[in-house]
């Protein structure tokens, strides 16, 4: 089997390693912001050279090789780590959720930064390897759990609870992680309704999703339950694209991070019950090609979804990809009433 050492002659040299890019980036309201806190600022070339080399060298020190099934692909650029950990205002006294370690090359910035770090990581041997790497630092702990399967509120809860005993005024924890590609979707709708204990969570994804769930595009197909359940629980915001050749293996697409504001309950808009309503949402999209009015008919008859469409202020005639959050929120308490 090819190991990480024999594939390190196939990477760029560590000077072209491109950094991350700062777009013009849509908010959730459309409106194009130019974060000004989310600038490049080089590392030394000792810096440099440290994760680029040190990644490979970690992993064949356990001679393992990036798993496809895992979804592996480890950052070799520490700007980007460094703007990840800026983006979520990581600062001393933070609890920060980071999900996939890997060889722990943000987790050092993290813990750099003053956070105290809890990993989840599924793999067994990267666990060993960040579990070695830290282990003189009272700052971090990583499980070996299947993040999507765990219960993280329950190891989360308790860190929280401690530092209120101690006075310490840290009221919620953050995430920040650099997901596996396939399990990003999976990990946005377990975080984003934990608005109680998380204040941001800070994810690198998949370009193309990272657009998808922050751009509002209706009346297209990328229009999706998702982006109503982004809207419904934070404020998402597009802060720059990582160039796939910042990872290893490169993946074949590039990457890019989102920060989710979550809102706390309060702060939902008001419907009488969030399951019922992402009921009728899914049951909307379901039928996406058919007018609301037919594909929502198993909730009430087809007229009574035309008067509660007309007293929304909405068209009868109206189809899922045009309505918005806050449509269908009007929509929804329309036909609760019916």
């Amino acid at each position: 089997m090819t190991t990480a050492v024999q594939l390190f002659h196939s990477l760029p040299p560590i000077a072209s390693l491109p950094t991350a890019t700062v777009p013009a980036a849509k908010s959730s309201a459309g409106a194009r912001n130019q974060p000004a806190s989310l600038h490049v600022v080089c590392a030394s070339r000792k810096g440099r050279d440290d994760d680029y080399h040190a990644t490979l060298k970690a992993l064949n020190s356990k001679g393992r090789f990036p798993r496809k099934s895992l979804g592996q692909h480890y950052m070799l650029n520490p700007e980007i780590n460094e703007q990840l950990a800026r983006a979520a205002n990581v600062e001393e006294g933070d609890v920060v959720l980071e999900i996939g370690p890997g060889t722990g090359s943000l987790t050092n910035v993290l813990i750099n930064s003053g956070a105290t770090v809890l990993a989840i990581e599924k793999d067994p041997h990267m666990v060993d390897l960040v579990r070695e790497r830290f282990e003189t630092t009272d700052k971090f702990k990583v499980l070996q759990e299947d993040f999507v399967k765990c219960h993280i509120r329950s190891h989360i809860s308790p860190i929280l609870e401690n530092r209120k005993a101690l006075n310490v005024s840290l009221i919620r924890a953050k995430v920040v992680s650099n997901l596996p590609f396939n399990i990003s979707t999976d990990v946005i709708k377990l975080l984003l309704p934990m608005g109680d204990i998380f204040s941001e969570v800070v994810l690198l994804l998949q370009e193309e999703t990272a657009v998808r769930l922050v751009e509002l595009s209706l009346r297209t197909s990328e229009y999706r339950p998702i982006n109503i359940f982004v809207n419904f629980y934070s404020e998402p915001e597009y802060n720059f694209r990582v160039p796939r050749t910042n990872f290893f293996p490169q993946p074949n697409v590039d990457a890019a991070v989102v920060t989710f504001r979550l809102k706390q309950a309060p702060d939902y808009p008001s419907v009488a019950s969030t399951k019922s309503f992402f009921s009728m949402v899914h049951s909307a999209f379901n039928g996406k090609r058919k007018m609301l009015r037919r594909s929502l008919q198993h909730i009430c008859p087809s007229n009574e979804i035309e008067r509660a469409l007309g007293d929304a202020g909405l068209p009868t005639t109206s189809r899922p990809e045009e309505l918005t959050l806050d449509d269908f929120v009007k929509l929804y308490n329309m036909i609760a009433k019916v």
